[in-house]
C-alpha cells in the first residue's frame, strides 16, 4: 500500500501529538521535525480538525492538540479519511474482461490483500506504535 503525501503528513502530525497528548504543537513545529512543507501540512491539519482527530488552540502559544485517545485510535482511523477505501471498486483489470477466470482470481487476491491491510491498520493503535518508536535521544545516539 502506497500512501499519498497528505496521508503520511497526517500520520506524522497525529503521532507527534499523540506522543504527549497534553502538549500542543504548531504546524511549523511538526513540519520542522519531519522536514516537510509547512504549507502542505497546514492543509492536512485543517482536514484533521474537520475530522475531529485534532483541535486547534488559539491565542499566544497556540497550535494543535490531539482530540482523540491514543489508546483507542488506530492507524486506520487516521488513514481512512485521506485514502478512501471502497472494496466495491474492485479490480479494474485495466479494461480487461472481468468475467475471465484470471481476472476473477486477481480480484480475489486483491480483495484479500485489502482486507488484511485494513485489519492490520485497525489493530495498531497510536499508543502501541509510539511505544515501539525510538525516542529522540536514542536516534541521536545512533547517528553519532
Amino acid at each position: 500500500m502506497r500512501l499519498q503525501k497528505s496521508t503520511l503528513f497526517a500520520l506524522y502530525a497525529v503521532l507527534e501529538l499523540a506522543r504527549e497528548p497534553e502538549r500542543q504543537l504548531s504546524t511549523a513545529d511538526i513540519a520542522r521535525r519531519y522536514d516537510i512543507s509547512t504549507h502542505h501540512l497546514s492543509k492536512v491539519m485543517r482536514q484533521l480538525v474537520r475530522n475531529g482527530m485534532i483541535r486547534s488552540v488559539r491565542g499566544a502559544g497556540g497550535g494543535y492538540r490531539l482530540n482523540v485517545q491514543p489508546s483507542r485510535t488506530t492507524l486506520w482511523d487516521v488513514i481512512e479519511p485521506f485514502e478512501p477505501f471502497d472494496a466495491a471498486d474492485g479490480f479494474d483489470g485495466a479494461g480487461a474482461n472481468l468475467s475471465t477466470p484470471v481476472s476473477a482470481a486477481l480480484e480475489s487476491v486483491r480483495n484479500e490483500i485489502d482486507d488484511l491491510t485494513r485489519a492490520t491498520l485497525q489493530s495498531i493503535t497510536l499508543k502501541s506504535l509510539i511505544r515501539h518508536a525510538p525516542d529522540q535521544a536514542a536516534l541521536a545516539a545512533l547517528q553519532t
